[in-house]
Protein backbone atom coordinates (compact mmCIF):
# COMPACT_ATOMS: atom_id res chain seq x y z
CA UNK A 1 0.00 0.00 0.00
CA UNK A 2 0.52 3.48 -0.96
CA UNK A 3 -0.66 6.72 0.44
CA UNK A 4 -1.76 8.29 3.20
CA UNK A 5 -4.90 7.94 2.26
CA UNK A 6 -4.65 3.96 1.77
CA UNK A 7 -3.62 4.04 5.88
CA UNK A 8 -7.48 5.11 7.54
CA UNK A 9 -7.92 1.64 9.17
CA UNK A 10 -4.54 2.20 10.81
CA UNK A 11 -4.88 5.47 11.86
CA UNK A 12 -8.06 6.28 12.62
CA UNK A 13 -10.95 4.60 15.20
CA UNK A 14 -13.36 2.53 14.82
CA UNK A 15 -17.11 2.68 16.26
CA UNK A 16 -18.81 -0.74 16.37
CA UNK A 17 -23.19 0.37 16.70
CA UNK A 18 -25.43 -2.74 17.35
CA UNK A 19 -28.24 -1.29 14.64
CA UNK A 20 -31.37 -2.80 16.72
CA UNK A 21 -30.20 -0.67 19.94
CA UNK A 22 -28.70 2.73 18.27
CA UNK A 23 -31.90 4.95 17.29
CA UNK A 24 -35.35 3.94 16.29
CA UNK A 25 -36.97 6.57 13.82
CA UNK A 26 -40.28 4.91 12.64
CA UNK A 27 -41.14 3.93 16.46
CA UNK A 28 -41.65 0.36 16.54
CA UNK A 29 -39.08 -0.16 19.55
CA UNK A 30 -36.03 -1.51 17.26
CA UNK A 31 -33.16 1.08 15.54
CA UNK A 32 -32.77 1.17 12.21
CA UNK A 33 -30.99 2.65 8.91
CA UNK A 34 -32.93 6.15 9.22
CA UNK A 35 -32.20 6.29 13.31
CA UNK A 36 -28.34 6.05 12.79
CA UNK A 37 -27.86 8.65 10.15
CA UNK A 38 -30.18 11.04 12.06
CA UNK A 39 -27.26 10.27 14.64
CA UNK A 40 -24.17 10.27 12.53
CA UNK A 41 -23.60 14.49 13.92
CA UNK A 42 -23.23 12.77 17.44
CA UNK A 43 -20.74 9.76 16.16
CA UNK A 44 -19.15 12.75 14.13
CA UNK A 45 -18.60 14.62 17.39
CA UNK A 46 -17.13 11.72 19.05
CA UNK A 47 -14.34 12.03 16.57
CA UNK A 48 -14.21 8.59 15.34
CA UNK A 49 -12.66 7.23 11.90
CA UNK A 50 -15.12 4.66 10.70
CA UNK A 51 -18.20 3.21 11.96
CA UNK A 52 -19.13 -0.70 11.80
CA UNK A 53 -22.28 -2.20 11.68
CA UNK A 54 -24.08 -5.32 13.00
CA UNK A 55 -26.08 -6.96 10.50
CA UNK A 56 -28.83 -5.90 8.82
CA UNK A 57 -29.35 -8.21 6.08
CA UNK A 58 -32.59 -10.14 5.44
CA UNK A 59 -32.84 -12.22 8.72
CA UNK A 60 -35.84 -13.96 10.55
CA UNK A 61 -33.57 -12.98 13.58
CA UNK A 62 -33.23 -16.42 14.91
CA UNK A 63 -29.54 -14.84 16.38
CA UNK A 64 -30.79 -11.05 15.42
CA UNK A 65 -29.00 -10.85 12.00
CA UNK A 66 -26.37 -13.28 12.06
CA UNK A 67 -28.04 -15.91 10.41
CA UNK A 68 -28.94 -14.20 6.69
CA UNK A 69 -31.58 -15.26 4.71
CA UNK A 70 -30.03 -12.48 1.62
CA UNK A 71 -26.86 -11.50 1.71
CA UNK A 72 -27.52 -8.57 -0.65
CA UNK A 73 -30.53 -6.77 1.12
CA UNK A 74 -31.83 -5.12 4.20
CA UNK A 75 -33.82 -6.39 6.39
CA UNK A 76 -37.18 -4.55 6.19
CA UNK A 77 -36.70 -4.24 10.29
CA UNK A 78 -33.97 -1.66 9.64
CA UNK A 79 -35.68 0.02 6.20
CA UNK A 80 -34.72 -0.02 2.59
CA UNK A 81 -31.63 -0.50 0.25
CA UNK A 82 -32.60 3.33 -0.27
CA UNK A 83 -32.00 4.00 2.85
CA UNK A 84 -28.39 2.26 2.80
CA UNK A 85 -27.41 4.18 0.25
CA UNK A 86 -28.38 7.63 1.81
CA UNK A 87 -26.42 6.09 4.98
CA UNK A 88 -23.34 5.26 2.66
CA UNK A 89 -23.76 9.02 1.51
CA UNK A 90 -24.27 10.66 4.76
CA UNK A 91 -21.32 8.74 6.46
CA UNK A 92 -18.95 9.54 3.26
CA UNK A 93 -19.97 13.27 3.45
CA UNK A 94 -19.33 13.73 7.34
CA UNK A 95 -16.02 11.82 6.10
CA UNK A 96 -16.59 8.68 8.01
CA UNK A 97 -15.75 5.15 6.49
CA UNK A 98 -18.93 2.58 6.74
CA UNK A 99 -18.09 -1.33 7.72
CA UNK A 100 -20.16 -4.00 7.06
CA UNK A 101 -20.74 -7.14 9.55
CA UNK A 102 -20.60 -10.15 7.20
CA UNK A 103 -21.30 -13.79 7.97
CA UNK A 104 -20.30 -15.64 5.67
CA UNK A 105 -19.71 -18.94 8.00
CA UNK A 106 -23.78 -19.86 8.21
CA UNK A 107 -26.66 -18.77 6.46
CA UNK A 108 -29.88 -19.29 7.86
CA UNK A 109 -31.94 -22.18 7.18
CA UNK A 110 -34.26 -19.86 5.03
CA UNK A 111 -31.72 -18.72 3.14
CA UNK A 112 -32.88 -19.64 -0.50
CA UNK A 113 -29.11 -21.46 -0.80
CA UNK A 114 -30.39 -24.07 1.81
CA UNK A 115 -33.52 -24.63 0.90
CA UNK A 116 -32.15 -26.02 -2.69
CA UNK A 117 -29.33 -27.63 -0.54
CA UNK A 118 -31.59 -29.81 1.51
CA UNK A 119 -34.67 -30.60 -1.06
CA UNK A 120 -33.05 -33.62 -2.16
CA UNK A 121 -29.40 -35.40 -2.07
CA UNK A 122 -28.79 -34.75 -5.59
CA UNK A 123 -29.68 -31.34 -4.83
CA UNK A 124 -27.03 -28.58 -7.20
CA UNK A 125 -26.10 -27.12 -3.92
CA UNK A 126 -26.30 -29.67 -1.32
CA UNK A 127 -22.44 -30.00 -1.30
CA UNK A 128 -22.73 -25.85 -0.44
CA UNK A 129 -23.49 -26.93 2.89
CA UNK A 130 -21.78 -30.01 4.85
CA UNK A 131 -23.96 -33.25 5.35
CA UNK A 132 -23.17 -36.44 6.29
CA UNK A 133 -24.62 -40.10 6.81
CA UNK A 134 -25.69 -41.05 10.58
CA UNK A 135 -23.62 -43.22 12.04
CA UNK A 136 -24.41 -47.04 11.65
CA UNK A 137 -26.69 -46.70 14.91
CA UNK A 138 -28.43 -43.61 13.45
CA UNK A 139 -26.36 -41.05 15.85
CA UNK A 140 -24.78 -37.88 14.71
CA UNK A 141 -21.57 -38.27 11.95
CA UNK A 142 -19.09 -37.37 14.89
CA UNK A 143 -18.75 -35.04 18.79
CA UNK A 144 -18.82 -31.98 17.36
CA UNK A 145 -20.87 -29.47 19.55
CA UNK A 146 -22.85 -26.21 18.81
CA UNK A 147 -21.34 -23.07 20.19
CA UNK A 148 -25.04 -22.40 21.54
CA UNK A 149 -25.36 -25.58 22.92
CA UNK A 150 -26.15 -29.45 22.10
CA UNK A 151 -25.01 -31.54 19.45
CA UNK A 152 -23.63 -29.60 15.76
CA UNK A 153 -25.72 -31.90 13.91
CA UNK A 154 -29.48 -31.73 12.53
CA UNK A 155 -31.53 -34.33 11.27
CA UNK A 156 -33.32 -33.80 8.14
CA UNK A 157 -35.42 -36.75 7.93
CA UNK A 158 -36.61 -36.18 4.32
CA UNK A 159 -33.10 -36.51 2.89
CA UNK A 160 -31.77 -38.79 6.07
CA UNK A 161 -29.01 -37.15 6.62
CA UNK A 162 -27.59 -34.65 9.28
CA UNK A 163 -26.29 -31.41 8.27
CA UNK A 164 -23.84 -29.36 10.56
CA UNK A 165 -23.96 -25.97 12.86
CA UNK A 166 -21.21 -24.68 14.46
CA UNK A 167 -24.65 -22.67 15.83
CA UNK A 168 -28.18 -22.87 15.76
CA UNK A 169 -29.34 -25.53 14.16
CA UNK A 170 -31.15 -22.37 11.99
CA UNK A 171 -27.53 -21.50 11.20
CA UNK A 172 -26.57 -24.23 8.77
CA UNK A 173 -22.55 -23.75 8.05
CA UNK A 174 -21.49 -23.48 4.60
CA UNK A 175 -19.22 -25.78 3.25
CA UNK A 176 -15.97 -23.66 2.21
CA UNK A 177 -14.21 -25.99 -0.01
CA UNK A 178 -16.37 -25.85 -2.13
CA UNK A 179 -15.36 -23.11 -4.85
CA UNK A 180 -18.91 -22.52 -5.33
CA UNK A 181 -19.64 -21.05 -2.56
CA UNK A 182 -16.41 -19.40 -2.20
CA UNK A 183 -17.40 -17.35 -5.59
CA UNK A 184 -20.89 -16.86 -4.68
CA UNK A 185 -19.46 -14.96 -1.32
CA UNK A 186 -17.31 -13.28 -3.07
CA UNK A 187 -19.89 -11.65 -5.73
CA UNK A 188 -21.43 -10.88 -2.43
CA UNK A 189 -18.64 -8.62 -1.45
CA UNK A 190 -18.47 -7.09 -4.50
CA UNK A 191 -21.90 -5.96 -4.41
CA UNK A 192 -21.36 -4.50 -1.10
CA UNK A 193 -17.72 -3.17 -2.42
CA UNK A 194 -19.31 -1.06 -5.36
CA UNK A 195 -22.03 0.29 -3.47
CA UNK A 196 -19.04 2.05 -1.34
CA UNK A 197 -19.00 0.28 1.50
CA UNK A 198 -15.58 0.56 3.17
CA UNK A 199 -14.83 -2.56 4.18
CA UNK A 200 -15.77 -5.62 6.06
CA UNK A 201 -15.93 -7.25 9.72
CA UNK A 202 -15.87 -10.80 8.78
CA UNK A 203 -17.28 -12.89 11.60
CA UNK A 204 -15.96 -16.16 13.10
CA UNK A 205 -13.75 -16.02 9.88
CA UNK A 206 -11.41 -18.70 11.75
CA UNK A 207 -14.35 -21.15 11.43
CA UNK A 208 -14.86 -20.82 7.79
CA UNK A 209 -12.60 -24.21 7.28
CA UNK A 210 -13.67 -27.53 8.45
CA UNK A 211 -12.04 -30.88 8.90
CA UNK A 212 -12.03 -32.80 5.54
CA UNK A 213 -11.75 -35.94 7.37
CA UNK A 214 -14.81 -35.31 10.00
CA UNK A 215 -12.94 -36.54 12.85
CA UNK A 216 -13.94 -36.24 16.72
CA UNK A 217 -12.75 -33.45 18.48
CA UNK A 218 -10.51 -34.35 21.96
CA UNK A 219 -11.59 -33.74 25.36
CA UNK A 220 -10.86 -30.99 26.88
CA UNK A 221 -8.61 -32.07 30.28
CA UNK A 222 -9.62 -28.44 31.56
CA UNK A 223 -12.96 -27.81 31.25
CA UNK A 224 -15.47 -26.52 33.94
CA UNK A 225 -18.23 -27.70 34.75
CA UNK A 226 -19.79 -23.74 34.65
CA UNK A 227 -18.73 -23.29 31.38
CA UNK A 228 -20.86 -23.76 27.92
CA UNK A 229 -20.78 -27.40 27.11
CA UNK A 230 -19.32 -26.53 23.97
CA UNK A 231 -15.62 -26.00 25.73
CA UNK A 232 -15.93 -29.74 27.14
CA UNK A 233 -14.06 -30.67 24.08
CA UNK A 234 -11.18 -28.95 22.03
CA UNK A 235 -12.41 -27.70 18.69
CA UNK A 236 -9.40 -29.21 17.14
CA UNK A 237 -10.94 -29.99 13.69
CA UNK A 238 -14.15 -27.59 13.92
CA UNK A 239 -12.13 -24.06 13.69
CA UNK A 240 -8.74 -23.03 13.38
CA UNK A 241 -8.03 -25.25 10.31
CA UNK A 242 -4.52 -24.78 8.10
CA UNK A 243 -6.34 -24.12 4.92
CA UNK A 244 -8.43 -21.43 6.20
CA UNK A 245 -5.74 -18.98 5.19
CA UNK A 246 -6.02 -19.47 1.77
CA UNK A 247 -9.68 -18.54 2.02
CA UNK A 248 -9.00 -15.54 3.40
CA UNK A 249 -5.92 -14.79 1.19
CA UNK A 250 -9.02 -15.28 -1.46
CA UNK A 251 -11.21 -12.95 0.32
CA UNK A 252 -8.59 -10.12 0.73
CA UNK A 253 -7.91 -10.65 -3.09
CA UNK A 254 -11.68 -9.59 -3.34
CA UNK A 255 -10.96 -6.27 -1.23
CA UNK A 256 -7.65 -5.31 -3.11
CA UNK A 257 -10.09 -5.16 -6.02
CA UNK A 258 -11.37 -1.89 -4.59
CA UNK A 259 -9.08 1.14 -3.63
CA UNK A 260 -8.53 2.05 0.13
CA UNK A 261 -10.88 -0.64 1.47
CA UNK A 262 -10.68 -3.11 4.54
CA UNK A 263 -10.70 -7.00 5.71
CA UNK A 264 -10.87 -7.64 9.42
CA UNK A 265 -11.57 -10.57 10.93
CA UNK A 266 -13.38 -11.50 13.89
CA UNK A 267 -10.92 -14.44 16.06
CA UNK A 268 -10.84 -15.61 19.31
CA UNK A 269 -7.49 -17.50 19.35
CA UNK A 270 -4.15 -17.35 21.67
CA UNK A 271 -1.77 -14.21 20.10
CA UNK A 272 0.23 -17.19 18.70
CA UNK A 273 -2.23 -18.50 16.75
CA UNK A 274 -4.04 -14.85 16.25
CA UNK A 275 -1.33 -13.27 13.96
CA UNK A 276 -1.69 -16.25 11.72
CA UNK A 277 -4.46 -14.20 10.49
CA UNK A 278 -2.47 -11.36 8.92
CA UNK A 279 -1.74 -13.98 6.37
CA UNK A 280 1.45 -15.10 4.23
CA UNK A 281 3.29 -11.66 3.49
CA UNK A 282 0.33 -9.60 5.64
CA UNK A 283 -1.74 -10.59 2.24
CA UNK A 284 -4.64 -12.31 4.70
CA UNK A 285 -6.68 -9.71 6.99
CA UNK A 286 -5.51 -6.29 7.51
CA UNK A 287 -7.18 -6.45 11.11
CA UNK A 288 -7.17 -9.96 13.20
CA UNK A 289 -8.97 -8.73 15.93
CA UNK A 290 -7.54 -8.39 19.21
CA UNK A 291 -9.87 -9.15 22.20
CA UNK A 292 -7.75 -9.43 24.98
CA UNK A 293 -8.89 -7.32 26.85
CA UNK A 294 -12.28 -8.49 27.06
CA UNK A 295 -11.22 -10.73 29.34
CA UNK A 296 -8.02 -9.77 30.96
CA UNK A 297 -7.60 -9.99 34.66
CA UNK A 298 -8.15 -6.24 34.93
CA UNK A 299 -4.05 -5.37 37.09
CA UNK A 300 -1.66 -3.76 36.09
CA UNK A 301 0.99 -6.88 35.37
CA UNK A 302 -1.43 -8.93 33.83
CA UNK A 303 -2.40 -6.05 31.34
CA UNK A 304 1.37 -5.35 30.64
CA UNK A 305 2.25 -9.12 29.71
CA UNK A 306 -0.77 -8.83 27.56
CA UNK A 307 0.80 -6.20 25.46
CA UNK A 308 3.98 -7.47 25.64
CA UNK A 309 3.09 -10.45 24.46
CA UNK A 310 1.72 -9.38 21.67
CA UNK A 311 3.73 -6.83 20.01
CA UNK A 312 6.51 -9.87 20.71
CA UNK A 313 3.84 -12.49 18.50
CA UNK A 314 3.13 -9.74 15.76
CA UNK A 315 4.79 -10.16 12.29
CA UNK A 316 7.16 -7.47 10.69
CA UNK A 317 4.69 -4.79 8.99
CA UNK A 318 1.68 -6.29 10.41
CA UNK A 319 -0.56 -3.35 12.16
CA UNK A 320 -1.75 -3.86 16.05
CA UNK A 321 -5.59 -3.30 17.14
CA UNK A 322 -7.63 -3.38 20.61
CA UNK A 323 -10.52 -4.00 21.24
CA UNK A 324 -12.25 -2.78 24.51
CA UNK A 325 -15.76 -3.72 24.08
CA UNK A 326 -18.25 -5.46 21.87
CA UNK A 327 -22.05 -6.82 21.04
CA UNK A 328 -20.74 -10.13 22.84
CA UNK A 329 -19.08 -9.79 25.94
CA UNK A 330 -20.26 -7.99 29.12
CA UNK A 331 -19.72 -3.63 29.31
CA UNK A 332 -16.25 -2.78 30.00
CA UNK A 333 -17.82 -0.23 32.98
CA UNK A 334 -19.49 -3.50 34.87
CA UNK A 335 -16.29 -5.27 34.16
CA UNK A 336 -14.04 -3.23 35.76
CA UNK A 337 -16.25 -0.60 37.73
CA UNK A 338 -17.16 3.10 36.82
CA UNK A 339 -13.72 4.80 37.91
CA UNK A 340 -11.68 2.35 35.66
CA UNK A 341 -13.61 2.39 32.65
CA UNK A 342 -12.21 5.65 32.51
CA UNK A 343 -8.67 4.27 32.97
CA UNK A 344 -9.75 1.76 30.47
CA UNK A 345 -10.33 4.23 27.98
CA UNK A 346 -7.08 5.95 28.08
CA UNK A 347 -5.37 2.71 27.79
CA UNK A 348 -7.41 1.75 24.78
CA UNK A 349 -6.54 5.10 23.04
CA UNK A 350 -2.98 5.58 24.07
CA UNK A 351 -2.29 1.40 23.00
CA UNK A 352 -0.04 1.11 19.34
CA UNK A 353 -2.44 0.32 16.86
CA UNK A 354 -6.01 0.68 15.84
CA UNK A 355 -8.80 0.91 18.62
CA UNK A 356 -12.48 -0.16 18.15
CA UNK A 357 -15.25 1.64 20.76
CA UNK A 358 -18.34 -0.58 21.41
CA UNK A 359 -21.46 1.97 21.10
CA UNK A 360 -22.33 3.08 24.33
CA UNK A 361 -19.25 2.88 26.38
CA UNK A 362 -18.41 6.64 25.59
CA UNK A 363 -21.07 7.25 27.82
CA UNK A 364 -20.50 4.59 30.48
CA UNK A 365 -23.24 2.34 29.94
CA UNK A 366 -22.93 -0.67 31.94
CA UNK A 367 -24.49 -4.85 31.67
CA UNK A 368 -27.77 -4.54 31.85
CA UNK A 369 -29.80 -7.01 34.23
CA UNK A 370 -32.39 -9.01 32.21
CA UNK A 371 -35.33 -10.74 33.75
CA UNK A 372 -36.15 -13.88 32.44
CA UNK A 373 -39.15 -13.29 30.69
CA UNK A 374 -37.47 -10.57 28.72
CA UNK A 375 -34.53 -12.70 27.42
CA UNK A 376 -34.13 -12.25 24.17
CA UNK A 377 -30.83 -13.96 23.43
CA UNK A 378 -30.97 -17.52 21.81
CA UNK A 379 -27.05 -18.43 23.89
CA UNK A 380 -28.68 -17.52 26.85
CA UNK A 381 -32.39 -19.78 26.26
CA UNK A 382 -29.98 -22.82 24.83
CA UNK A 383 -27.72 -22.44 28.24
CA UNK A 384 -29.01 -20.81 31.04
CA UNK A 385 -28.15 -19.90 34.50
CA UNK A 386 -24.23 -19.64 33.59
CA UNK A 387 -23.99 -15.87 32.28
CA UNK A 388 -23.57 -16.36 29.15
CA UNK A 389 -26.51 -13.91 27.68
CA UNK A 390 -25.76 -11.50 25.50
CA UNK A 391 -28.90 -9.38 26.31
CA UNK A 392 -27.45 -6.91 28.69
CA UNK A 393 -24.58 -5.46 26.83
CA UNK A 394 -27.44 -4.66 23.84
CA UNK A 395 -29.56 -2.07 25.73
CA UNK A 396 -30.54 0.88 23.65
CA UNK A 397 -28.37 3.54 23.47
CA UNK A 398 -29.27 5.90 26.34
CA UNK A 399 -29.32 9.52 24.68
CA UNK A 400 -31.60 11.72 26.82
CA UNK A 401 -34.04 12.07 29.81
CA UNK A 402 -36.90 11.53 27.93
CA UNK A 403 -39.18 8.49 28.26
CA UNK A 404 -37.55 5.40 26.76
CA UNK A 405 -34.11 7.13 26.62
CA UNK A 406 -34.67 9.26 23.73
CA UNK A 407 -33.87 6.01 21.80
CA UNK A 408 -37.93 5.43 20.69
CA UNK A 409 -41.07 6.39 20.98
CA UNK A 410 -42.01 3.32 21.61
CA UNK A 411 -41.07 0.38 24.51
CA UNK A 412 -37.61 -0.97 22.79
CA UNK A 413 -36.82 -4.32 22.11
CA UNK A 414 -34.97 -4.55 25.32
CA UNK A 415 -35.41 -2.68 28.97
CA UNK A 416 -33.33 -0.01 29.66
CA UNK A 417 -31.57 1.06 33.30
CA UNK A 418 -32.98 2.87 35.51
CA UNK A 419 -30.05 5.32 35.86
CA UNK A 420 -30.86 6.05 32.20
CA UNK A 421 -32.41 9.95 33.07
CA UNK A 422 -29.15 10.45 34.98
CA UNK A 423 -26.39 8.82 32.46
CA UNK A 424 -27.08 9.48 29.12
CA UNK A 425 -25.25 11.64 26.14
CA UNK A 426 -27.36 14.90 26.64
CA UNK A 427 -26.46 15.19 30.23
CA UNK A 428 -22.65 13.75 30.19
CA UNK A 429 -22.30 16.22 26.55
CA UNK A 430 -22.77 19.22 29.09
CA UNK A 431 -20.72 18.05 31.29
CA UNK A 432 -16.90 18.73 30.95
CA UNK A 433 -15.50 16.37 33.17
CA UNK A 434 -17.94 13.58 32.40
CA UNK A 435 -16.72 10.03 30.75
CA UNK A 436 -17.82 11.61 26.71
CA UNK A 437 -15.75 14.34 27.17
CA UNK A 438 -12.91 12.20 27.92
CA UNK A 439 -13.64 9.68 24.98
CA UNK A 440 -13.70 12.75 22.74
CA UNK A 441 -10.87 14.50 24.38
CA UNK A 442 -8.46 11.12 24.20
CA UNK A 443 -9.75 10.91 20.20
CA UNK A 444 -8.80 14.22 19.82
CA UNK A 445 -5.34 14.07 21.09
CA UNK A 446 -5.00 11.37 19.53
CA UNK A 447 -5.23 12.87 16.21
CA UNK A 448 -3.55 16.11 17.17
CA UNK A 449 -0.42 13.79 18.57
CA UNK A 450 1.34 11.90 15.77
CA UNK A 451 3.04 9.74 18.37
CA UNK A 452 -0.17 8.19 19.68
CA UNK A 453 -1.05 7.16 16.01
CA UNK A 454 1.98 5.82 14.69
CA UNK A 455 4.99 6.19 17.52
CA UNK A 456 6.72 3.34 19.44
CA UNK A 457 5.18 1.42 22.38
CA UNK A 458 8.10 1.53 24.90
CA UNK A 459 6.96 -0.26 28.02
CA UNK A 460 8.44 1.36 31.53
CA UNK A 461 9.16 -0.62 34.49
CA UNK A 462 6.49 -0.27 37.10
CA UNK A 463 4.89 -1.96 40.24
CA UNK A 464 1.91 -2.89 41.60
CA UNK A 465 -1.27 -1.27 40.02
CA UNK A 466 0.89 1.27 37.93
CA UNK A 467 1.28 0.48 34.49
CA UNK A 468 3.68 2.91 32.61
CA UNK A 469 4.56 3.01 28.54
CA UNK A 470 6.07 5.69 26.41
CA UNK A 471 4.39 6.29 22.70
CA UNK A 472 7.46 8.36 21.26
CA UNK A 473 8.53 9.25 17.65
CA UNK A 474 10.93 11.45 16.26
CA UNK A 475 9.04 14.31 16.67
CA UNK A 476 8.16 14.33 20.50
CA UNK A 477 7.68 11.68 23.56
CA UNK A 478 4.25 10.62 25.64
CA UNK A 479 4.24 8.96 28.88
CA UNK A 480 0.95 7.00 29.72
CA UNK A 481 1.24 6.36 33.57
CA UNK A 482 -2.08 4.49 34.90
CA UNK A 483 -3.32 3.79 38.08
CA UNK A 484 -5.21 0.12 37.99
CA UNK A 485 -6.00 0.49 41.70
CA UNK A 486 -8.13 1.73 44.02
CA UNK A 487 -4.75 3.64 46.35
CA UNK A 488 -3.49 6.44 45.18
CA UNK A 489 0.38 5.76 43.79
CA UNK A 490 3.28 8.64 43.26
CA UNK A 491 5.70 7.68 40.58
CA UNK A 492 9.21 9.30 41.22
CA UNK A 493 10.76 11.29 38.35
CA UNK A 494 13.88 10.09 38.60
CA UNK A 495 13.12 6.33 38.02
CA UNK A 496 12.03 7.13 34.63
CA UNK A 497 13.37 10.36 33.46
CA UNK A 498 9.82 12.00 34.23
CA UNK A 499 9.38 15.90 33.63
CA UNK A 500 6.90 17.04 31.71
CA UNK A 501 3.33 19.01 31.37
CA UNK A 502 0.45 17.14 31.51
CA UNK A 503 -1.95 16.82 28.62
CA UNK A 504 -4.79 15.06 30.03
CA UNK A 505 -6.21 13.32 32.66
CA UNK A 506 -9.22 10.96 33.39
CA UNK A 507 -10.42 13.18 35.94
CA UNK A 508 -10.47 16.08 33.28
CA UNK A 509 -8.96 18.85 35.91
CA UNK A 510 -5.20 18.55 35.17
CA UNK A 511 -4.46 19.64 31.83
CA UNK A 512 -1.60 22.07 31.61
CA UNK A 513 -0.18 20.68 35.38
CA UNK A 514 3.61 20.81 35.30
CA UNK A 515 5.44 17.25 36.38
CA UNK A 516 8.54 17.55 38.30
CA UNK A 517 9.66 15.72 41.22
CA UNK A 518 7.08 13.18 41.55
CA UNK A 519 3.99 12.52 39.41
CA UNK A 520 1.19 12.20 41.74
CA UNK A 521 -1.80 9.62 41.02
CA UNK A 522 -5.41 9.51 42.37
CA UNK A 523 -7.10 6.44 42.81
CA UNK A 524 -8.86 5.29 39.29
CA UNK A 525 -6.70 7.79 37.78
CA UNK A 526 -4.22 7.86 34.48
CA UNK A 527 -2.62 10.64 32.67
CA UNK A 528 -0.82 11.79 29.19
CA UNK A 529 2.54 13.51 29.98
CA UNK A 530 4.39 15.47 27.10
CA UNK A 531 7.67 15.04 27.90
CA UNK A 532 10.22 17.50 26.32
CA UNK A 533 12.09 15.31 24.72
CA UNK A 534 12.66 11.65 24.29
CA UNK A 535 14.34 10.15 27.22
CA UNK A 536 16.61 7.68 26.96
CA UNK A 537 16.24 3.84 26.76
CA UNK A 538 15.07 1.80 29.70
Amino acid sequence: MTGRSQLWWRDGVFYQIYPRSYQDSNGDGVGDIKGIIERLPYVSALGVDAIWLSPIFPSPMADFGYDSSDYVGIDPLFGAMSDFDALVSAAHAAGLKLILDLVPNHTSDRHPWFIESRSARKSPKRDWYLWRDPQANGSAPNNWMSEFGGSAWQYDAKTQQYYYHAFLAQQPDLNWRNPQVRAAIHDVMRFWLRKGVDGFRVDVIWHLIKDEQFRDNPPNPGFRTNRPPHESLLPRYTADQAEVQDVIAEMRGVIDEFDDRVLIGEIYLPFERLVAYYGKDLAGAHLPFNFALLSAPWNARAIEKIIAEYEAALPPGAWPNWVLGNHDRPRVASRVGGGQARVAAMLLLTLRGTPTLYYGDEIGMHQVAIAPDQVRDPFEKNVPGIGVGRDGCRTPMQWDATPHAGFSTAQPWLPLPDDYVHENAVNLGADGQSILCLYRALINLRKQTPALVSGAYVPLAAEGELLLYRRQDDAGSLLIALNLGNDPVSVRSDSIGLSGEILLSTAMDRKGEAVGATLELRSDEGVIVRLPRTPPSS
